[in-house]
């Protein structure tokens, strides 16, 4: 198969903590699925901890190794950003947004004393939450009159797609999820059934 539509992240959040020469580093570990989520849980973060020097971050989002965006806020270039998100790689998770928030205890730790504090609150943080497997999806609704139901339904049921909403009035609407692996199979069997409308909506 050219493309494995699995991935690992985390169930939900997880915390980390690591405490260097008086330098307190929380870390929160959050599942996101894209770049305004990843904001919003920034955003509450600064509001939790509005005392402390640096909230710094790395996110990654899909596949790919070019889908990140990582901040050192303040810190020297390199030591704090990058630390966070090698972690994310080495540990093969993706949607997954790392924020360390760094009390300064008066002491300078230096570039190793901080790229180590970085990394170790990090794997403090991911190694607390659970990994879950999970699928690229589309999300497509599915328009259809009372008479087709049984045949869409079947095409539901044999493919296990998840469904999001449903309506069955005279006029029927779904909305599934299809995991991108599948999609060309659910493509060709939904055009077998006539009268079947198809619409990608995410």
């Amino acid at each position: 198969m050219l493309f494995d539509d699995t991935y690992q992240t985390l169930a939900g959040l997880s915390e980390g903590f690591f405490k260097d020469k008086g330098s307190k580093f929380f870390a929160y570990a959050f599942p996101i699925a894209n770049d305004s989520e990843a904001k919003s849980r920034l955003a509450q973060l600064r509001e939790l901890h509005p005392k402390a020097v640096h909230h710094c971050y790395a996110y990654r989002l899909g596949a790919d190794r070019m889908s990140y965006r990582m901040s050192d806020d303040g810190e020297p270039s390199g030591t704090a950003g990058r630390p966070i998100l090698n972690v994310l790689y080495s540990k093969n998770i993706t949607n997954v947004l790392v924020v360390v928030v760094r009390y300064f205890g008066g002491t300078l730790l230096g570039v190793p004393g901080l790229i180590n504090a970085y990394k170790t609150a990090t794997e403090s943080a991911l190694d607390a939450g659970e990994v879950v497997t999970r699928h690229y999806f589309s999300v497509y609704e599915l328009s259809f009159g009372y008479m087709l139901m049984n045949d869409v339904m079947r095409i539901v049921k044999d493919m296990e797609l998840p469904v999001r909403m449903q309506s069955f009035e005279m006029e029927c609407r779904m909305e599934v999820e299809v995991r991108t692996t599948l999609i060309e199979r659910f493509a060709a069997r939904s055009q077998n059934v006539e009268g079947l409308i198809v619409k990608l909506i995410d």
